[in-house]
């Protein structure tokens, strides 16, 4: 219950609301540690309440411990009960973490106006991107078994094995090892495909000599890890050498830049720099990174317009990349612990073409 303690200090004594709605599956996550709960109601005074469907709900009150569970019975006004409770809680001004316009209207008929709603997700963004000691031994557990993963690709990765077979086998080492599943689809791009920095997977038959990028990541008990390794299927040529040396050059400046109070569009600056001045900036498509943790796309976000700074506690990745259209491309990528003078990485697999 820290994290709910938490909660109410930033939502009713450093703003000035009497209750939080939460609604976003990820935050619910966060807050009770439960799968399928559609909503979570924190008072101010009064009892912290989930609202659970019936497929859930004896899920919900075996693992709900110091919640109150309702059942929402089906056919039923979820938003009405909702704001049933609210009024008698007295509740008078509620924050919410994420609604829709059509949510955000059911909700204030229900109430008769007599609640106060303001949209105030910031609030659990802010906690959630500083992670706790609890949930950065999940990430080394996730960063671990990524680290499996990835050591089974290179050993099945050769000319005509086909890009969905390279992508099993990642999968299913991961999973041997206690993967709750993958962070996100995992991508495996061959030859002129590598060119494409979300190219998904396909059954492409891999060539000698082709680049494969590698994009992948483990879930361990809800927490996920994000990976990129670029390997060639031979003997690399030097162009492929040359692309990836500087991206690994940039990648690893990014890197030695990365620690506390530092602004995250810096250090995207640096490895775009290098990148730039060795003429390829132009390839350089997408932002440095991005944070991860219960989502596997979480704030901080690190790019050249970004206005987060970095803080102790704050799990990011760092992946630069070249991409040059019929030719391949280059991405390398770690899962990175943002500390007070320094980062940390929690992926480890080689760097080598």
């Amino acid at each position: 219950m820290q994290r709910i303690s938490e909660l109410k200090e930033i939502a009713f004594e450093r703003n000035p609301f009497d209750g939080f709605l939460v609604f976003d599956s990820a935050n619910l996550l966060y807050f009770t540690g439960l799968q399928g709960i559609s909503a979570l109601l924190v008072p101010r005074d009064g009892e912290n309440t989930i609202f659970v469907y019936g497929v859930n709900y004896e899920q919900a009150k075996a693992g709900g411990k110091g919640f109150n569970v309702e059942l929402i019975q089906r056919g039923e006004n979820m938003t009405k009960r909702i704001a049933e409770k609210a009024v008698s809680c007295n509740i008078k001004r509620l924050a919410l973490d994420s609604s829709d316009v059509k949510g955000w209207s059911s909700l204030a008929r229900a109430t008769r106006s007599r609640v106060r709603l303001r949209l105030k997700g910031e609030l659990v963004a802010g906690l959630r991107r500083i992670k706790d000691k609890s949930e950065l031994a999940l990430m080394r557990k996730a960063a671990e078994l990524t680290n499996v993963g990835m050591e089974s690709a290179i050993a099945v990765l050769a000319p005509g094995v086909r890009e969905y077979e390279v992508a099993a086998e990642i999968e299913y080492a991961m999973r041997r090892r206690g993967s709750g599943g993958t962070a996100f689809d995992t991508a495996v791009t061959s030859g002129p495909r590598s060119a494409f920095s979300h190219g998904g997977c396909t059954d492409r038959e891999i060539q000698k000599g082709d680049l494969v990028v590698l994009d992948f990541g483990a879930v361990f008990e809800n927490y996920r890890c994000d990976i990129t390794r670029t390997l060639v299927a031979g003997k690399p040529t030097d162009k492929q050498k040359h692309i990836y040396e500087l991206v690994k050059r940039a990648h690893q400046a990014a890197f030695e830049t990365t620690k506390a109070l530092v602004k995250a569009q810096a250090v995207d600056g640096v490895a775009r720099r290098i990148i730039e001045d060795a003429g390829h900036g132009e390839l350089f498509v997408h932002g440095l990174g991005h944070g991860v943790g219960l989502e596997v796309h979480e704030p901080p976000i690190l790019n050249s317009t970004s206005t987060d700074v970095l803080a102790a506690g704050n799990v990011v990745t760092i992946e630069p990349g070249i991409y040059i259209p019929g030719f391949g491309g280059v991405r390398i990528e770690d899962t990175v612990l943002v500390e007070k003078d320094k980062a940390e990485k929690l992926t480890e697999a080689q760097y080598s073409l």
